[in-house]
C-alpha cells in the first residue's frame, strides 16, 4: 500500500510551502506501510527558531487553503521540533542542529520516498499543481 493522492498532494503543499519560507533538506517519506496513523512524513530544516516558526506558520496556513486542519500541534514554543498532525500527512519542522541529531531519513530508511516536484523552490501553489 502507497500514499494515497491526497497525501501526497498535501506533501507537495507543505513543501512548496516550507521552501518559499526558506526551508532546506526537504523530504517527503511514504510510511503508510510501516504506520497505520498516516500516509507521509515531510521533514524540513531552519536555520533558527525564528526561522522554524516562520516555515510551521507556511505550511499550516498552505495546508489550511487546501481543506487541511492540524489535529495537533506539538514544539511550537521551544521552535526546535515542531510536529504538525494533518491525519494523513505529519510535518516535522527542524532547527537544523535537532534534525541532525535524531536523523529521522535514517530512522525510516526504509521507506520510499515521496518524489517532489524538481521546481520546488519556486511559488507556492495552494492546490497542489506541480507545474506552477
Amino acid at each position: 500500500m502507497v500514499a494515497d493522492e491526497t497525501a501526497r498532494t498535501r506533501a507537495v503543499v507543505a513543501a512548496r510551502a516550507a521552501a518559499d519560507k526558506k526551508a532546506h533538506e526537504i523530504i517527503a517519506l511514504d510510511v503508510s506501510e510501516r504506520l497505520v496513523l498516516t500516509d507521509a512524513f515531510l521533514v524540513a530544516s531552519g536555520d533558527n527558531e525564528r526561522q522554524v516558526r516562520s516555515i510551521v506558520d507556511g505550511v499550516d496556513e498552505a495546508l489550511h487553503k487546501v481543506g487541511a486542519k492540524a489535529a495537533r500541534k506539538e514544539g511550537l514554543d521551544e521552535a526546535r521540533w515542531v510536529l504538525l498532525d494533518y491525519g494523513d500527512i505529519v510535518v516535522h519542522v527542524q532547527h537544523d542542529e535537532d534534525r541532525e541529531y535524531y536523523a529521522l531519513e535514517r530512522l525510516w530508511k526504509d521507506c520510499p520516498e515521496i518524489e517532489l516536484p524538481a521546481d520546488l523552490y519556486g511559488p507556492a501553489d495552494a492546490t497542489g499543481d506541480v507545474s506552477a
